[in-house]
């Protein structure tokens, strides 16, 4: 009897399918840092020791609110799945790097507490919690838009930003039509560039994401669908400059990458089906684009983003998944005979 019980005990009975797999939350967020540490390589080397300080902290105060909160709620603790650690790292990547701890620290708890606890914890949140801490944040905007020159520190553990060198990004540049001057396309791409810490070089964002799609992490529905829309939009409306030139600048000019490839196909705030994948990528692209040219923010990929969340349910329900052994329904002639 010992032993039935036993066997019963190991048994697991549900509805079909019965689909078996050793990936879980914990090993995807994991894939999902480690294919931010080249992005964060290249923002140590550009900026200083100050860009792995501002991950760090960012990732240590949503670590430490989601512990805080689910303690005082009572509630079974998170942080072991490490998507408080990628909320981190992401909202520290659409940062400036020299933004005061104390103003990161604000968005963090906004980003953990407001966003993702309040609706429930991960997978219930409607919208990127990174990208909405960002957008609170702008409540500084001096603070957000503050820029350091790359390799202007005074050394690589500097920390000071009393007398930090600033300057313009190349998007805010090009928010008056014009192709940025004195930086060149390949500057960008490497991250030679100022802007967000970890959005500057759009190789590094290429390198994890290869590494994400290797591991299966992330398909290109929403990546493809979401760059190519902003890319040909981008080549049809350049401003009076070279069509090529103004479409590879706008993409590898703020978050575009960084947002296209790391924060729309989030799972808990993006479609299911295929095809809801593509229509939400194509909306990311053509409010990115609009925000840009019609918008008085130069950046308009966050913005973007966070609209086609709130529509991901409508989404959801006008494209629906196949269930698995349902009977397609007949319609017309065919239900009369």
């Amino acid at each position: 009897m010992d032993q039935e019980k036993e066997k019963q005990k190991l048994l697991s009975i549900s509805v079909s399918p019965h689909i078996r797999s050793d990936e879980g939350t914990r090993s995807i967020m994991l894939d999902v840092l480690i294919a931010l540490v080249p992005a964060l390589g290249v923002s140590a080397y550009m900026f200083g020791f100050r860009a792995i300080l501002v991950t760090l902290v960012s990732c240590a105060a949503c670590v430490f609110f989601e512990w805080a909160y689910r303690k005082l709620l009572k509630k079974p603790q998170s942080i072991g799945n490490l998507s408080a650690m990628v909320t981190g790292t992401l909202l520290a990547y659409c940062l400036p790097v020299i933004i005061p701890l104390w103003i990161l620290i604000i968005g963090d708890f906004f980003a953990i507490v407001v966003v993702k606890e309040l609706f429930g914890g991960l997978g219930k949140n409607f919208m990127n919690p990174a990208l909405a801490g960002r957008a609170f944040l702008f409540s500084w905007p001096v603070a957000m838009n503050t820029w350091m020159v790359p390799l202007s520190y005074t050394g690589f553990f500097h920390l000071s930003t009393a007398d930090a060198v600033t300057h313009a990004t190349p998007l805010a540049e090009m928010s008056s039509g014009k192709l940025p001057e004195g930086v060149t396309l390949l500057q960008s791409f490497l991250g030679q560039v100022g802007g967000s810490l970890g959005e500057v070089s759009t190789f590094a964002l290429l390198l994890g994401a290869i590494y994400l799609l290797i591991r299966r992490v992330i398909t290109l529905h929403i990546p493809l669908s979401f760059l190519l829309t902003a890319a040909v939009l981008s080549f049809l409306f350049p401003q009076g400059n070279d069509h090529f030139l103004w479409t590879a600048w706008q993409l590898c000019s703020g978050g575009v990458i960084l947002g296209a490839l790391f924060m729309a196909n989030d799972y808990a705030t993006s479609p299911v089906n295929p095809r809801a994948q593509i229509v939400y990528g194509v909306g990311c692209g053509l409010l990115t684009v609009f925000i840009r040219r019609f918008g008085a923010y130069a950046e308009g990929v966050s913005y973007a983003i966070l609209i086609m969340n709130a529509t991901v349910w409508l989404l959801d329900k006008a494209f629906p998944p196949k269930r698995f052994g349902a009977v397609r329904e007949k319609k017309g002639k065919e239900a009369a005979k």
